[in-house]
């Protein structure tokens, strides 16, 4: 395609999420490469430009195909599902939630048809999804149901600043569990399954030969055994299992040092093995800047990576800069569509 039309939930309507999508859509307005569109309801997304003190006009549109309307003007696919009755700022609403489900669900089917070249989320609040009727923990397993997708995992993508134009890709082993249940699942086989897919996902978004490095868990290592045996019975054994096959990975190698050899160039992508440990280092290194991609799904989806802050919905206080990444890695990653589908569709 020549020109990427991207579309943006704007997440939670009573949350951050409408001003800082139009803050990030009336910024790149006007671009002749790519287009993006907002969805979710019109009023919502004009509530958020006022808030944000942006002189634009917010324009609802029934198509995502439409010709943009260039600088000063910023298009949405109005879903209509709250009107011009608005919830107060910063409160769960169940209605909210429910407004945040159904852009979800529009912007997913968009690009599962071809329409969009992918999909931005905006943060969704889950109590309000929840109070909605909602029974997905999150965004990650909504899309899931939404694409027929039962195994996704999440990217993190860092820009480099010491190496130009590199990007750090961090994996996880394991997701939204508490760290004893994390220690409990670190099997050889679960981590060399995430190998696996770490590598075929940097294949995937654009490296052709991926360096991937794998974490370590305990302090320096394991020191052989002295600080835990897990590098020696777990996380050793995968990682020769997949260079027995041919793919470049090395470790396990101590986390304190990984993701530093990682930024400046050495490794395309680090496998962290819980929440925190692969979150840490990429939020201390660059917190706006840090997005989140699912991988797994047969659609581009990028993703901020921080709440609805209902503490400062509505004040015009809250940053974009994140969304903003999100949006623009999505530009990035847009000519690897037709890849991504090929890999991970039915």
């Amino acid at each position: 395609m020549t020109r990427a039309t991207l579309a943006l939930t704007l997440g939670d309507p009573v949350g951050i999420g409408p001003e800082i999508t139009a803050r990030t859509l009336a910024e790149v307005a006007g671009a002749t490469d790519h287009h993006g569109v907002a969805v979710g309801d019109a009023a919502a997304l004009r509530r958020g430009a006022e808030a944000a003190g942006l002189d634009v006009e917010v324009r609802a549109v029934d198509a995502f195909d439409v010709e943009p309307a260039g600088e000063g003007v910023v298009d949405v696919f109005d879903t209509g599902v709250l009107g011009d009755d608005l919830p107060e700022w910063g409160r769960v609403d169940e209605r909210a939630g429910r407004a945040a489900v159904t852009a979800i669900e529009v912007a997913t089917r968009a690009a599962m048809e071809q329409r969009v070249a992918g999909i931005v989320t905006g943060p969704i609040n889950k109590e309000a999804v929840w109070a909605a009727g909602s029974e997905h923990l999150g965004h990650t397993e909504m899309l899931g149901a939404l694409t027929g997708v039962t195994k996704q995992d999440t990217m993190f993508v860092v820009r480099s600043t010491t190496e130009e134009g590199h990007h750090l890709r961090i994996f996880f082993t394991t997701r939204h569990v508490s760290l004893r249940q994390a220690l409990d699942q670190l099997t050889k086989d679960r981590i060399e399954a995430s190998i696996r897919r770490a590598h075929q996902a940097l294949t995937v978004f654009g490296v052709p030969r991926p360096r991937l490095a794998v974490a370590a868990l305990n302090p320096h290592g394991g020191e052989n055994g002295a600080f835990g045996r897990e590098e020696i019975e777990e996380i050793g054994p995968a990682c020769e299992a997949v260079r027995a096959d041919g793919l470049d990975v090395a470790g396990p190698i101590p986390a304190d040092s990984v993701f530093h050899h990682g930024l400046t160039g050495r490794y395309d992508g680090v496998l962290s093995h819980f929440h925190d440990q692969g979150h840490i280092p990429a939020k201390t290194f660059d917190f706006d800047g840090t997005i989140s991609v699912t991988v797994g799904l047969p659609i581009l989806r990028t993703s901020v990576d921080h709440g609805t802050a209902f503490d400062i919905a509505g004040s015009g206080r809250a940053d974009h800069a994140t969304m903003r990444s999100a949006y623009l890695a999505a530009v990035d990653y847009a000519p690897y569509v037709d890849d991504i589908r090929a890999a991970y569709g039915s």
